[in-house]
């Protein structure tokens, strides 16, 4: 377990948790414990009457947050999607904070059985939560190549999706497509190396994780139900990594800021009364975090504070 953690680096750890405010006697969500870096941080900053609540629905990641808080008095573990955190009894009565680190963990891309990558050649998987839901590789056995084109170019914006997705469907008839290695070499034999530095099947990886996980409808529930659980002056902060998050999370607070919406064509749109303010603006990883582990080059953290 050690090994893992270090190998693990949380993400714009300071700037997360400080986006928090952490008080030492507050309630506390972290709804994607991942490796605990987060969580170490603020349980840190909790007196003995805190409260740290840890969700995960990667069975690794509960076993991880078993193995080292349950002792703590202070913590509760729930091997769940955050996106039910407002089914848990822990949360009933309110929160003063929730942070959320979306997509995949360095773990769960270094470990590859998983099947999230396409670094090596493994069973194409990609569940984060492996005991329920159907793998990517299930997905592609019955999907149509409409339906493969669609995830493909929604979640993933690869402009040759039905390139690939016919390829995937032709060659599934003869053998069905069951690993990593052998969907990463479909996708490189039909749109070559287009982009330097960049593997030709990242955005495909990409397409199908969000799809087989159902991560863009996660965040939604999530993000509705942090609103009814944050105390007044409670905090978001959410750290996403790809653009499709970081939009969801952008436009959530903004919707609920209060402010005026409609088109410069039409009447304005009268204001809902503003329920969130989001405090500064999005940040980025610095220079120096960036030196030590690349895979922050793509995280965006945004926080918000729940309104009277």
């Amino acid at each position: 377990m050690a090994e893992q953690q270090l190998k693990h680096i949380p993400v714009m750890l300071g700037e997360a948790v400080e986006g928090l405010a952490v008080q030492a006697g507050g309630r506390y969500l972290d709804g994607t414990f991942g490796r605990g870096g987060h969580a170490r941080a603020v349980l840190s900053r909790l007196g003995p009457d805190g409260r740290l609540l840890l969700m995960d629905r990667d069975p690794k990641a509960i076993a991880t947050a078993q193995a080292e808080f349950a002792s703590d008095p202070r913590v509760s573990i729930r091997h769940a999607n955050f996106s039910t955190m407002a089914e848990w009894d822990e949360t009933a009565g309110g929160l003063d904070g929730i942070l959320l680190d979306l997509g995949v963990s360095s773990p769960q891309l270094d470990e590859a059985a998983r099947g999230f990558s396409f670094m090596a050649d493994a069973p194409l998987d990609m569940r984060m939560d492996t005991t329920q839901g159907e793998s990517a590789a299930d997905f592609l056995a019955h999907a149509s190549e409409k339906e493969i084109a669609d995830v493909l170019w929604i979640y993933g914006e690869e402009r040759f999706s039905r390139k690939i997705a016919r390829a995937i469907v032709e060659d599934r008839a003869e053998n069905p497509i069951t690993r990593t290695g052998q969907l990463a070499g479909l996708i490189e034999r039909v749109v070559g190396r287009r982009e330097p530095g960049k593997h030709p099947a990242t955005r495909s990886f990409q397409a199908l994780r969000i799809r087989v996980n159902g991560e863009l409808d996660a965040l939604e529930h999530g993000l509705n139900a942090a609103l009814e659980l944050l105390k007044v002056g409670g905090r978001l902060s959410i750290i996403s990594f790809h653009s499709l998050e970081d939009r969801a999370v952008k436009l959530f607070i903004r919707d609920h800021s209060g402010r005026v919406q409609g088109s410069r064509r039409g009447p304005p749109v009268a204001a809902a009364p503003a329920r969130l303010a989001a405090v500064g603006k999005a940040q980025f990883p610095s220079d120096e975090e960036l030196s030590v582990n690349p895979r922050s080059r793509s995280a965006v953290l945004r926080v918000a504070e729940k309104l009277a």
